[in-house]
């Protein structure tokens, strides 16, 4: 290895010493203070919009995974070429690593609920890779020297002088010695700080200790007339580990049940702080409610449905008597997102809920454990805020939410949708082909599915049973089907009478539009 591969393998092992001190200085301090963590949650923030929804759309629920893989791609580059810019009497490399500390410093110390003793890690990691960086340099330097003294051989070959001579081969040594410490050292630092940060944070053992409250009511039993058991086809009710994930949190944060709290404040008569037992305290209900994420594109998957334990939202608020003049509720996650919503959707009788279980288990870590916003008829992103922690009653016209500031739309009102899951496409053979999907309108219902093969005519679907509105509801078409290429395409009517429209539009600002269809070959 010569000199300019050993300034880049020098530059990488630095910035390895960088990232593993800072995880280990963060098991003292807190999981989300680590550089990677910081940085990454900063890029979260500021993606355009344009890009997140072609990243979403692309990855879809390994969004924050393709996230940290890029990360550190730039960063091993970064680490190279700051390696490779690095002499000992001109420490570009080191500037490099000091400027990449202070972008840590500063996105760590901004986070939601960070202290000063968040930018620890960033700074003590950057000061220990900078020192690494330039002891190596050192002796790479020292390499270079002893290189270029070295006798050439008769066939002029600089590196087989080099081999050759014993001071160069010794120099050699220790400078891919100190490397390969370096390297060694920051992963074992790494993995055993992020290690013991996850366990230090974990809540898994907790939860599984958690017995959820009976509701007040009947227990839900999903009829079985609304699952039509076709092959390929969704089931009605979405399996916890199957349901879609998109939330600001760039790693799933862990909230103990006896440290969580909630405060409701704002343009109230009295403000409230409820604690996870005070809920216990309360009657607890059992709805079934359909979520969707506004960035679903057209026939997509971001959307799920379940079963939610949880206790009423109208009631709560009640308590704390919101101003006539109010119109909005401003609620904020343990990670800061906030989420706007209408407070007409949560008072009107609909069954919002703080939820505590979902598919009769308590809420998975992913899902908003300990405590989550479900509110029936919102996109999530105006609704369905994650380890919920504050909720402030205030107006439109006062306060904006984390997705409204960035230019989406303040109420977000569901769409009615229609989605076609099987046939998956490809060829299939001539005769009778079962297209089915889901539909859904949520809080309005739908009354009626429509297919149509090609340019022909719209012919009803057959639907399955509507055990509540606020879900989505299957549907099946029998399909005589002949040879040649094919489209089918699907729209859905909302409980009040309204057809789907068929409008193409993407997801920005509100919600994408237009017919789902599907691309066949038969024959």
């Amino acid at each position: 290895m010569a000199g300019r591969e050993l300034r880049i393998a020098g530059g990488v092992a630095a910035a390895a010493v960088t990232l593993g001190v800072a995880e280990i200085v963060a098991v003292l301090i807190s999981p989300d203070s680590t550089p990677l963590q910081a940085i990454g949650s900063l890029i979260v923030d500021h993606t355009p919009d344009g890009v997140r929804e072609w990243v979403i759309g692309t990855f879809g629920t390994k969004d924050k995974l393709v996230l940290f893989i890029s990360m550190g791609v730039v960063a091993v580059l970064v680490a190279g070429l700051a390696g490779l810019a690095e002499r000992v009497k001109r420490p570009i490399g080191s500037a490099l690593f000091a400027a990449f500390g202070l972008l840590a410093v500063i996105a760590a110390v901004t986070r939601a609920d960070a202290s000063w003793t968040w930018a620890l890690p960033a700074l003590l990691g950057a000061w220990a890779g900078i020192a690494v960086l330039r002891s190596l340099i050192r002796r790479i330097e020292d390499f270079d020297a002893a290189s270029a003294g070295a006798v050439a051989p008769a066939d002029g070959s600089e590196t087989a002088a080099a081999e050759a001579d014993p001071d160069v081969a010794v120099e050699r040594r220790l400078v891919m010695r100190g490397i390969g410490i370096a390297v060694a050292s920051g992963a074992a630092a790494g993995l055993v700080g992020r290690v013991l940060g996850l366990r230090k944070r974990d809540v898994s053992g907790e939860r599984a200790e958690v017995r959820l409250p009976p509701p007040s009511g009947p227990q839900v039993a999903v009829d079985p007339a609304a699952d039509l058991r076709i092959p390929g086809l969704s089931s009605y009710l979405t399996p916890n580990s199957d349901f879609y994930r998109i939330d600001t949190a760039l790693t799933v944060p862990q909230v103990s049940k006896d440290d969580w709290s909630l405060r409701i404040h704002g343009m109230v008569d009295r403000e409230i702080r409820l604690n996870y037992a005070d809920l216990g305290s309360r009657q607890a209900i059992e709805k079934l409610v359909t979520l969707t994420c506004v960035s679903n594109p057209v026939g997509g998957d971001l959307i799920g449905n379940a079963s939610w334990l949880g206790y009423r939202l109208d009631e709560i608020l009640a308590e704390a008597g919101p101003h006539p003049d109010a119109d909005m509720v401003l609620s904020r996650s343990i990670d800061g997102f906030t989420a706007g919503s209408p407070l007409a959707a949560l008072t009107d009788g609909r069954d919002a809920m703080l939820a505590v279980g979902m598919n009769g288990e308590p809420l998975p870590t992913a899902h908003g454990y300990p405590v989550r916003m479900v509110v029936p008829g919102l996109y999530g992103y105006v609704s369905a805020t994650k380890w919920v922690t504050d909720i402030e009653i205030t107006r439109f016209d006062r306060a904006q939410a984390y997705w409204t500031r960035r230019g989406w739309s303040e109420r977000g009102p569901i769409k009615t949708g229609t989605r076609i899951d099987t046939p998956a496409g490809g060829k299939l053979a001539a005769g009778k082909v079962t297209v089915a999907g889901v539909a859904w309108a949520q809080h309005r219902g739908i009354s009626a599915v429509e297919v149509r093969i090609d340019q022909g005519a719209w012919q009803p679907a057959r639907l399955a049973a509507e055990p509540s509105i606020d879900t989505w509801r299957q549907w099946a078409f029998d399909w005589d089907a002949t040879s040649g290429p094919h489209t089918i395409w699907a729209r859905s009517t909302d409980g009040a009478g309204v057809v789907q429209t068929s409008d193409q539009a993407g997801e920005v600002p509100d919600g994408a539009t237009g017919y789902a269809s599907r691309f066949v070959r038969i024959g």
